[in-house]
């Protein structure tokens, strides 16, 4: 009996040290999208559309996400000391995004995406876009609001990123479809084509 239970722990042992060996052969290197949907959301409403575009172009998703998350109160408008109002009043204010940035290396095109504050980019995403690097890169903005539109959120960007070919944003509501995000998708090809074919 002692025998039988030596052997087993043996063979236990040998099975442990060999099993990473087989999984590093046998397990492929995850490839990735030559597209990455970037996006902050404060309350869902933007993630929920990040989400869906991501679906519908199988690209890759990284979520700017803030050292200090929102609260309510910080997403009070009506208050105009609340944090976010704050924020948008101060230009330089860079808020903090907790975790790593993403390795942009591989991807062609940055889909952006983020809700309009008081017509503009929340802050958060200026420091996403002038924290990374954008050469070489084209962007394409989406964004989520109550009604506002895109303001000058996207020229702000361009001019922050200070690099990139960004084409034009579109304004996207919760119950947007598949289809929909893939046509609009679609038709930002043409815009790039014609933007290349002025390049000097």
């Amino acid at each position: 009996m002692k025998k039988l239970t030596a052997l087993f722990l043996a063979l236990l042992l040998i099975a442990s040290a060999l099993s990473p060996v087989f999984a590093e052969e046998t397990a492929p290197e995850e490839p990735h999208s030559p597209i990455l949907i970037a996006y902050f959301s404060a309350t869902g409403t933007t993630r929920g559309v990040a989400e869906k575009l991501a679906e519908a172009l199988e690209a890759d998703l990284y979520e700017i996400v803030p050292e200090e998350i929102y609260t309510d109160a910080d997403l009070n408008w009506n208050d105009r000391k609340s944090r976010t109002s704050l924020e948008t009043d101060d230009p330089d204010c860079r808020p903090a995004i907790a975790g790593e940035l993403p390795d942009l290396t591989g991807y062609d095109t940055i889909y952006i995406g983020y809700p309009i504050w008081w017509g503009d980019v929340p802050r958060i995403v200026s420091n996403f876009v002038e924290s990374v690097d954008l050469t070489d890169k084209t962007m394409a903005v989406f964004f989520t609001s109550g009604g506002s539109g895109l303001g000058n959120s996207m020229k702000h960007l361009e001019e922050q990123a200070g690099t990139g070919l960004w084409l034009e944003g579109k304004r996207f509501t919760p119950g947007v479809t598949l289809e929909e995000l893939a046509s609009w998708a679609e038709s930002l090809e043409a815009l790039k084509e014609q933007a290349e074919a002025v390049k000097p």
